[in-house]
């Protein structure tokens, strides 16, 4: 029964060329524009993969030229701005060679139906190294101490993931900082967004890592746990300190919450539909409600009522969408209470099994995330790989999210959620303290993700918004902008920096940013 979600809407994929335009400027067209306080000779970007301009789950040229920093160092031009170089892919593809081989695939597209990656093999080797410097360093991946991170772009370590491969392609040396390789170009004016990292690969992975709070020893971090706030306070405060060192002026943005990206909120968590259970047959699909209900949810539901955790399942309406079942670790284990009760009716053999897949098991509620991948999974066999216990389950317990629990790396359940968000306020206060102190303007990324999330941001005859797909705002990986996504961060880093420093920067307009990509650039 797998089956993808299906898009109601269509895309355009014309590409439009992604260039400036002051016809979407607040700043009217005879005032001169002006720099301010802020000098603007010598850019300098500091970030992760925003800042990169990484789009449709890769880095690729023309993603790279509209990020929002080359974005904001085009219309620094006009105020006084210099050159801005960036560490380009050699092609439009995405993905990365590690001596000839792949070790990061291509971009997306969308293909009318559903988001397809381009053909083609990559064409930029991690060894290949680029003489710089740069003035983009926004680094995929990047927490926030990789930044202060030795070696980190050391190639020697990309194999063992000791060291960043976007990274390793144009750090001044293998021992070198990101922070020092902006630091040593003296710059007059900085941006910094940094921090997403340190709860996204956490979020992404449905909550297959740790929480760190407490440990003060990044060394010793997992690649999908969260940084603790101490930590990154520490160094947040380390990076503005060296940036402003010599006078700099810049800007730096807060974290929006994560979860609020397309990448959560696209799959829903009551997929299952007599249609959608019937194969678009609604009758076979009423058929098989009535038999899960006999064979699997009703004896379920009887026994976990007999230890009070008779919430955990309800019987599957025919007439109403229903929940996906999942695995909530943070819920009592009944395994051995499971076994027991069943083991009279299916054996001591078939009732451990049934006890260790269902010990935890409950159906998914409105506060549980789903994460974007797992709309291929619902419906699909486990394997041994992924089933959380080693072996692919025999039918009828075989189909992920009906009869066999999603696991761990498919939800966000309320407890980790809740984590990422602790760790988002924490660090949002260390930036905006940070930012007081230091004198920067200060750019509110949350409160603009929460608009384009709760209907939309309107601008000319056009509503973006983070819907997946058609929303516009993001790309096809869910987590990245498109280019229109990254037009708006520049107008609204604009924003800051005219408020804070007083200059007169125009915006760019937005209409004239594709919202995709097509497959041939």
């Amino acid at each position: 029964m797998k089956k993808n979600i299906k898009w109601l809407l269509m895309v355009s994929l014309t590409f439009l060329a992604a260039c400036n335009n002051d016809d979407d400027n607040n700043t009217p067209e005879e005032v001169p524009v002006i720099p301010g306080s802020a000098v603007f000779t010598k850019y300098v970007a500091l970030g992760d993969s925003f800042a990169a301009g990484y789009s449709d789950n890769a880095l690729f040229k023309r993603g790279q030229e509209g990020a929002y920093p080359n974005i904001l160092a085009q219309q620094f031009v006009a105020a006084g701005g210099g050159a801005f170089t960036t560490p380009l892919m050699n092609d439009n593809l995405g993905g990365l060679l590690l001596g000839g081989n792949v070790v990061a695939g291509t971009r997306l597209y969308f293909n009318g139906q559903a988001p397809v990656n381009v053909t083609g093999k990559p064409t930029t080797e991690i060894t290949a190294h680029l003489t710089g410097p740069f003035n983009n360093l926004g680094v995929p991946g990047a927490k926030s101490f990789h930044l202060v991170a030795a070696g980190y772009g050391n190639v020697a370590g990309v194999a063992t993931g000791a060291a960043n491969p976007y990274f390793a392609r144009f750090a001044s040396s293998p021992s070198t900082t990101v922070l020092a390789d902006a630091a040593t170009q003296a710059p007059t004016f900085f941006s910094l967004f940094i921090g997403g990292n340190d709860v996204l690969s956490y979020a992404t992975s449905g909550g297959v890592g740790k929480d760190q709070k407490g440990n003060l020893n990044p060394a010793t971090y997992g690649g999908n746990d969260i940084t603790d706030p101490t930590v990154f306070a520490n160094v947040y405060t380390a990076l503005a300190t060296t940036l402003t060192a010599n006078g700099a002026k810049g800007v730096v943005a807060n974290l929006p919450y994560i979860t609020a990206l397309p990448y959560f909120t696209t799959v829903p968590y009551n997929p299952l539909t007599a249609k959608s259970l019937g194969g678009n047959n609604e009758a076979v699909g009423k058929a098989t409600i009535k038999a899960l209900n006999t064979q699997l949810y009703g004896p379920l539901k009887q026994v976990l009522t007999a230890f009070n955790a008779g919430d955990r399942i309800n019987l599957l309406s025919e007439t109403a969408a229903n929940p996906v079942l999942i695995k909530d670790e943070s819920l009592t284990n009944l395994s051995a209470q499971l076994t027991a009760a069943f083991t009279p009716s299916l054996g001591a053999q078939t009732a451990a099994f049934y006890g260790a897949v269902f010990g935890q098991a409950r159906q998914a509620r409105a506060t549980d995330l789903v994460v974007l991948p797992t709309r291929t999974d619902i419906g699909a066999a486990p394997k041994a790989s992924d089933s959380g216990l080693g072996i692919a389950p025999p039918a009828p317990l075989d189909k992920f999210g009906v009869t066999y629990p999603l696991q761990d790396k498919h939800v966000l359940i309320p407890t980790e959620i809740a984590e990422i968000k602790t760790a988002t306020d924490a660090y949002n206060t260390t930036i905006a303290a940070v930012a007081a102190e230091k004198g920067l303007a200060f750019v509110d990324t949350r409160a603009i993700l929460t608009q384009l999330a709760s209907g939309g941001y309107r601008f000319g005859n056009y509503t973006m918004s983070s819907t997946y797909v058609t929303g516009g705002a993001f790309s096809l990986d869910g987590v990245h902008p498109s280019a229109r996504g990254y037009g708006l961060i520049a107008n609204i880093f604009i924003d800051a920096i005219n408020a804070k420093y007083g200059s007169t920067l125009r915006h760019v307009d937005l209409g004239l940013y594709p919202i995709q990509y097509p497959a041939s650039l």
